[in-house]
């Protein structure tokens, strides 16, 4: 594939289509997102992830009215934040994330964290199931949210999440999670692909790997995403390495490249447990 072309789309149980490729948003400073957009736009990318904590969402959508891509081209995904949880408060959050980003509507909009200790994340799904059903967010899902999450919401409102928004990358590939996805229709979406980068791109394996299919470490930890079939979010804001990571569906790993990259796994999180992530 051109790495100028749009990634390939994966079809979510809504029936609606999600790029299997995005940019994601987080820790990218408002002055940085036009030219991060710029990039990823001509590289090929038409899936932006963001969320209304990423304080980015204003600059987002500047950048968008100003990009040469119509907006029937782009994937947009917003995110709630958990102070904006409840019946009442989650559609004036959705507007709110609308109005920054200058949108009549995003095409996902997820619960970013489940926050257990307040117990109203069930309540707030039916909020995004309204909000859906009225068109603002044309798919909803979730995000760090576990089995026993998950399966609460679908039990009180028989209605699946397309998509739950999980960290995962080789270290930490939850095989219970994907499976408990596989096994529901619920695509699974990476954050932190690449573990923040670091020690997992200087692994000696990864790097034996990437030398074998004369790719960089982040393009072979990004195509080991793409061969389990999941949607990825790598964010950068150079230029060449938003490209570079844009250039991973022209190659593949073998069977044994991915064997190799399974033992990598040691279970250990770089971000918080969804079971007690409390921030408001």
């Amino acid at each position: 594939m051109n790495p100028k072309s749009a990634p390939p789309p994966v079809t979510l149980n809504d029936g609606r289509r999600i790029p299997q490729l995005g940019i994601g948003m987080w820790q990218v400073p408002p002055g940085q997102v036009a030219p991060v957009l710029k990039a990823a736009l001509e590289a090929g990318y038409r899936s932006i992830d963001t969320a209304s904590a990423y304080q980015n969402e204003a600059a987002i959508g500047e950048a968008l009215r100003a990009a040469p891509v119509p907006r029937g081209q782009l994937f947009v995904t917003t995110k709630l934040w958990n102070s904006d949880h409840g019946a009442d408060r989650a559609p004036k959050a959705l507007e709110e994330s609308l109005a920054r980003l200058g949108l009549a509507y995003v095409d996902l909009y997820l619960i970013h964290w489940p926050l257990p200790s307040r117990n109203d994340y069930v309540d707030t799904w039916k909020a995004l199931i309204r909000l859906r059903d009225e068109g603002r967010a044309k798919s909803i899902g979730v995000s760090n949210f576990t089995p026993s999450h998950l399966r609460r919401i679908i039990d009180a409102t028989g209605i699946v999440p397309a998509v739950n928004q999980v960290e995962l990358h080789p270290r930490f590939s939850q095989a219970a999670l994907r499976a408990f996805h596989a096994g529901r229709g619920i695509v699974t979406e990476s954050w932190s692909p690449l573990a923040q980068g670091g020690s997992l791109l200087q692994d000696p394996l990864v790097e034996k790997i990437a030398a074998k299919h004369k790719r960089t470490p982040a393009q072979v930890i990004l195509r080991w995403h793409i061969e389990l079939d999941l949607v990825v979010i790598p964010k950068s804001v150079t230029p060449e390495r938003i490209a570079e990571n844009a250039a991973i569906f022209d190659f593949t790993l073998d069977p044994g490249d991915m064997a190799s990259l399974a033992k990598l796994n040691n279970g250990h999180r770089i971000g918080p447990d969804p079971d007690t992530f409390a921030m408001i």
